[in-house]
């Protein structure tokens, strides 16, 4: 990796999940949500800076780990339920082994499969001994990996900070959850969906966030315009230091028309064995109620837009992951020669992600990653590869800006959370964040142990409930039922738990009954809502 670069670029993946968390039932498929993110993204990324540090490659990578997701992964029950989806895939592997011997690439492509789902057992099982955070956190400890922080259920602040004390429990409980999964405090933060508002600024200071990170045009429209738009990080009056996102290398990636993953020889994501087997031969595989669903054995490459699609091929794959590393690295070499000669310091190309994509979405996206880093490090260019973190250490002299509210949602602000869709919901998370700060000041520090319990509980259930994640599934039309019978749930047993602590008649089995559900923040103290 270039020793003395004319600029960087910064990669911040952001890797989340909502809570879900079912120990009543192991019919709720939205637990899967969780199971393909380890298998499809979580390990493959492990597995490759494992195979970088290795082969001694010099790389930096950042990645918010969300306190949903860290929650999840340490999990007892959720680890023993990815083990049985594990067992299960490679029984159904072994199956299609038997089953495909007629055709010899697609039993080259089942064994395959068999190899890569019994390989994730191994490694979760032997290697991490089902534990991912710590994984993930020997990366940070030897300096390759910069992991940040979330909100605490990846709220929406520019709609939460009505009542700016919930902003403040978000921030707060992240910043929480970190220190207790990586034994430090947290530098930087990835706003939850990008959503930027300046009120925020005073509770990420308090709490010792340094750096966010914005959507570009939260940069590009921040007042006084920058001086070097989105090619450097700007510090908000508060204090808070934004990095946005850089608007060419995102557009190679993500576009749906020209970005990589849409390559033809890559993985066709929606053609699934789980859709197309004999029904009778999948059922053992599928939903419990007999719905098809997704098995993550995918036989069919992209081929082009065509119903016609032509069987996956590895080799292929990786002729295309080769090219297009080469034009991603020619572009930033390309984007840096042109900006740095109008610069005092070398120029930051951020590369914002969700981690989900590498992977899960594009199933090539870790190996392309993988390769990249090779090719920076080996390759000659003019950039390095640098954390966010790193660039304000060696260039502390920064534009002072205020950013602009803004998210990375469709078009920008805030509809993708706010719409005629889901409107009514707001009022419901509104009213429950005023009824939080009131009972923490009805009940300062109470000494009643019971009555704590409850009280934080409640905090628990806000705080469930303003996940952005159930907004966004409305949104979109996916998993509505689900995402609706979660709101609902999480305002229902904080209004329950509300009304019974004030007529002081608190339920104990009740309590003791959602608290195994809603399993997540145990040492959570509701005061931060005073």
């Amino acid at each position: 990796m270039n020793k003395n670069p004319k600029g960087y670029v910064s990669f911040v993946l952001h890797a989340h999940l909502p809570f879900i968390h079912h120990p009543e039932s192991d019919d709720y498929l939205e637990e899967q949500w969780l199971f393909e993110a380890i298998s499809e993204t979580y390990i493959p990324l492990l597995r490759n800076y494992k195979k970088l540090v290795d082969e001694k490659v010099d790389f930096r990578i950042t990645m918010s780990m969300t306190p949903p997701l860290l929650w999840m992964l340490d999990n007892k029950l959720l680890q023993k339920k990815y083990i049985h989806y594990l067992n299960e895939h490679i029984e159904l592997c072994e199956k299609e082994v038997k089953r495909t011997v007629y055709d010899s690439r697609l039993n080259e492509l089942s064994k395959y499969y068999l190899n890569r789902y019994s390989d994730d057992l191994h490694l979760f099982k032997d290697v991490f001994k089902c534990d991912l955070i710590s994984a993930f956190k020997h990366f940070q400890d030897i300096g390759v990996l910069e992991i940040i922080t979330c909100g605490a259920t990846h709220g929406f602040f520019p709609i939460l900070f009505v009542n700016e004390k919930t902003v403040k429990a978000q921030i707060a409980v992240g910043v929480q959850t970190y220190k207790k999964y990586f034994g430090k405090q947290p530098r930087g933060i990835w706003l939850p969906e990008c959503g930027y508002v300046p009120e925020a600024d005073k509770y990420l200071k308090e709490f010792g966030i340094e750096y966010a990170i914005v959507e570009s045009h939260g940069i590009l429209y921040a007042d006084p315009t920058p001086v070097y738009g989105t090619f450097a990080p700007i510090v908000s009056p508060g204090g808070l230091i934004a990095f946005g996102r850089d608007m060419e290398s995102s557009r190679q990636v993500w576009s749906s028309i020209n970005g990589y993953p849409g390559d033809y020889n890559y993985r066709e994501f929606y053609r699934d064995i789980g859709y197309e087997a004999d029904y009778d031969y999948i059922k053992p595989y599928i939903a419990h109620d007999g719905v098809r669903v997704n098995t993550g054995i995918k036989y069919y490459r992209i081929t082009g837009k065509t119903d016609q699609k032509d069987y996956y091929n590895l080799q292929w794959a990786q002729d295309s992951i080769n090219m297009q590393t080469g034009h991603f690295f020619d572009s930033r070499v390309k984007q840096i020669n042109e900006v740095a000669p109008y610069m005092d310091h070398p120029p930051i190309i951020l590369c914002p992600y969700d981690a989900e994509l590498y992977g899960h979405w594009w199933y090539e996206g870790p190996d392309w990653l993988y390769t990249l880093f090779k090719k920076i490090h080996y390759d000659d260019c003019n950039f390095a590869l640098i954390t966010p973190s790193e660039y304000i250490d060696k260039y502390p002299n920064i534009q002072i800006c205020s950013p602009c509210r803004s998210s990375w949602g469709a078009n920008g602000y805030n509809e993708v959370w706010l719409n005629p869709s889901n409107d009514y919901v707001h009022r419901h998370l509104h009213k429950a964040g005023d009824r939080m700060v009131e009972l923490a000041h009805l009940f300062p520090n109470e000494q009643d142990k019971l009555k704590r319990f409850a009280l934080n509980q409640c905090a628990r259930e806000l705080l469930l409930a303003q996940s952005s994640d159930w907004l966004f599934i409305i949104t979109n039309n996916t998993m509505v039922d689900y995402a609706k019978k979660r709101i609902k749930d999480h305002i229902g047993r904080f209004t329950k738990l509300y009304e019974e602590i004030k007529r002081d008649k608190i339920d104990e089995k009740y309590l003791n009954e959602i608290y195994k559900k809603d399993k997540i923040f145990d040492d959570i103290d509701y005061m931060i809502y005073y």
